[in-house]
């Protein structure tokens, strides 16, 4: 009797060692079921709105131009493309702010997941959103957050103080947004001051 306690001791204390390989594939195994649920999941939530987003007709480019602000979080507007996407049917902006000597700047593309084309781009950036993962190593760190009610991907790099966050608004807008010489709050607080939700 003894014996069988000590092994299932030993076996409990294996699967409590975080760097142990049966550990460590046990929590990646449920991982990706885990995953897998999200993304079966999202996949139902998304016939509906696909539907109605492909019978929706995208913004214009002058309807994102009036939409896009002059300044955020004090960087003001260096640039702007509308419908580079347009070729595709897909209507999107893209714009950079930047501060006084360009030592900081905030870009942004933001995709309108309206009309038959914006609306198949956009259900696989979702698909991918619905998923969770965190990777850290010494040049820096990605994973996806829940933040302000939203999914979201974050990336820092720590080199550069470089920070990229990528989220939907109301399902229908992807938004991928960047700072350079900006951390990953600086980041997140330019986005808040952008609006997005006044969109469409």
């Amino acid at each position: 009797m003894k014996k069988y306690v000590l092994i299932l001791f030993v076996f409990s204390a294996l699967l409590g060692c975080k760097d142990n390989p049966v550990s460590k594939k046990i929590k990646e195994t449920k991982d990706a079921v885990s995953n897998s649920t999200n993304a079966v999941q999202e996949m139902n939530k998304m016939q509906d709105d696909i539907k109605e987003l492909q019978e929706t007709a995208p913004l214009t480019n002058e309807e994102l131009k009036a939409w896009l602000p002059e300044e955020v979080e004090g960087l003001k507007r260096i640039s702007y493309k509308a419908g580079q996407a347009g070729m595709m049917n897909i209507s999107s902006i893209e714009a950079t702010y930047a501060n006084e000597d360009k030592s900081k700047k905030f870009s942004i593309n933001i995709i309108d997941g309206a009309g038959q084309v914006g609306a198949a781009a956009t259900a696989g950036i979702r698909m991918v959103m619905s998923q969770d993962f965190e990777e850290e190593d010494e040049n820096g760190s990605r994973r996806t957050v829940n933040k302000n009610g939203k999914k979201a991907i974050e990336e820092y790099r720590t080199s550069n103080n470089r920070s990229k966050i990528q989220l939907m608004e109301g399902n229908r807008f992807y938004l991928e947004a960047t700072g350079s010489n900006m951390d990953l709050d600086e980041t997140w607080d330019a986005i808040e001051d952008l609006d997005i939700e006044n969109l469409g």
